[in-house]
């Protein structure tokens, strides 16, 4: 039996004919259904139960944004494909796992598979029972989508120094370049991956990985110093739960 289960939603018949060949090149991969738009695709997702979503952006009478909101909470990884780049900021903004720019090719699709495989066996083998009560994990993205000159960029949030609040929108550094995005750091924070982001001030989330030294500040505040020399304050009110994340060696 296929370990992965996969569900396309495209009501372009060219592009599920792609699709599916592309996904029968894979022998772990299991293609349980199809359908053409998005009421069939939320019954399906209910009744399949699929690992993986391939969900096309346009289509008629419920698009895929609001497959998306209809089936909150599914632990399937959900790839968006899309021939307009303008739906990535917004794709991302929803949790999606990965986000195809039409027309894509094998090598993208090859990749964006692979790494959905690799995420779904790394989830099932750290499961553990909860709860009927208790909601569904839903995945952490793995990239974001930024607009800058006019394209819009996807990059990978490990490469992510830190984020800065800004009004109504957020700044994301990476190395020496800036990029803004419209959200709030509520709502960013909610999405990023705790075992690798964590808020050290109001205005300020950080990618623990990029954390050099902490050094004493005022009134109890420390001043987390990254490796490119940025110093961020900590304030006390996140200071606990950052020294309960560090392996705090030093008396």
């Amino acid at each position: 039996m296929s370990r992965f289960r996969i569900l396309i939603v495209d009501d372009e018949p060219l592009s599920r004919t792609r699709l599916r060949r592309l996904i029968a090149l894979d022998p772990d991969c299991e293609l349980v259904g199809e359908c053409v738009n998005g009421a069939q695709a939320v019954t399906l997702h209910r009744d399949l139960r699929p690992d993986v979503i391939f969900l096309d952006v346009h289509m008629p009478e419920m698009d895929g944004f609001a497959v998306l909101r209809a089936i909150a909470g599914s632990e399937a990884l959900v790839i968006l494909a899309s021939a307009h780049g303008e739906h990535a900021v917004k794709a991302f903004e929803s949790a999606v796992f990965d986000y195809l720019l039409k027309p894509f090719g094998r090598r993208r699709f090859h990749e964006s598979l692979q790494r959905a495989k690799a995420r779904i066996l790394s989830n099932r083998s750290t499961d553990v029972a909860i709860p009927p009560e208790s909601a569904p994990t839903v995945p952490h993205p793995e990239r974001i989508a930024v607009r800058s000159n006019g394209t819009v960029l996807f990059l990978k949030l490990e490469e992510v120094d830190w984020f800065e609040a800004a009004d109504n929108y957020v700044l994301v550094h990476r190395g020496r370049e800036t990029f803004i995005i419209r959200a709030t750091m509520a709502d960013l924070e909610s999405k990023l991956n705790p075992a690798q982001f964590l808020r050290v001030h109001r205005s300020s989330i950080v990618n623990l990985d990029r954390i050099k030294e902490l050094r004493p500040w005022f009134r109890g505040d420390y001043l987390v110093v990254l490796r490119d020399g940025t110093e961020l304050t900590l304030t006390k009110t996140h200071r606990e739960n950052l020294e309960s994340r560090l392996l705090l060696g030093a008396a």
